[in-house]
């Protein structure tokens, strides 16, 4: 199961429900554009780095826009990471992203950590803003 690219219908309330201690779990597989030999150097496949920050912001996407209204979105800007483990290729990993703080109702805060059964491949933090939509359409 190579990770999605589409949500399928999602249920968005009428006015925001973004609150601490939101947590969303998801299962990929480290497959296709999610991995790397690091330029011929390894000989093998693994889970690149990106792949897995990818992994972990849509993730916290997918968590945010479930809990805001139509119009509402959010963008990722800043991501604080480390990659401790490596995920051979057709491993099949989970990514659990936990809000850990909203400001101003805005500014959000998550936990991110992608494992493969019991051992971390990556933790750390992410920072997402909640933005108007219709403000990015001219």
């Amino acid at each position: 199961m190579p990770l999605r690219d589409t949500l399928g219908d999602l249920e968005r309330p009428g006015e925001s429900t973004l609150a601490p201690g939101l947590e969303r779990i998801d299962e990929f597989e480290a497959a296709e554009r999610l991995l790397t030999d690091v330029g011929g150097t390894i000989g093998v496949k693994v889970l690149s780095t990106p792949g897995m920050i990818a992994v972990m912001e849509r993730n916290c996407a997918v968590l945010s826009l479930q809990h805001l209204p139509e119009g509402s979105a959010t963008v990722g800007f800043e991501v604080c990471v480390k990659h401790v483990g490596p995920a051979a290729e057709g491993a099949r990993c989970t990514v659990r992203s936990t809000l850990r703080e909203v400001v101003d109702g805005r500014k959000l805060r998550f936990e991110v950590e992608v494992s493969e059964n019991e051992r971390t491949i990556g933790i750390g933090t992410h920072e997402r803003r909640v933005i108007d939509v219709g403000q990015l359409t001219g």
